[in-house]
């Protein structure tokens, strides 16, 4: 029989907890156009984001990810 391997999902609490924000700023972050933040998936009426889809966000955060340049004017 075949070992089947499950990605753990995770719950906003824990989500918010492992990238130290609140709750309602992963929300916020799915109204935002373009969206920010790890991509969750709808469990019924519940959202959930596997475990690998946070780690693969968190990973291609860089250092200058979040930096917005600043515009000069003349």
């Amino acid at each position: 029989m075949a070992t089947v391997v499950v990605d753990p999902l995770l719950t906003p609490d824990e989500v918010a907890s492992i990238l130290g924000v609140e709750v309602q700023t992963l929300y916020k972050w799915r109204t935002l156009k373009p969206a920010y933040g790890p991509a969750a998936i709808k469990v019924g009426k519940y959202l959930r984001w596997k475990s690998s889809t946070v780690q693969a966000w968190i990973d291609a955060q860089g250092p200058a990810s979040n930096v917005t340049p600043i515009k000069r004017t003349a």
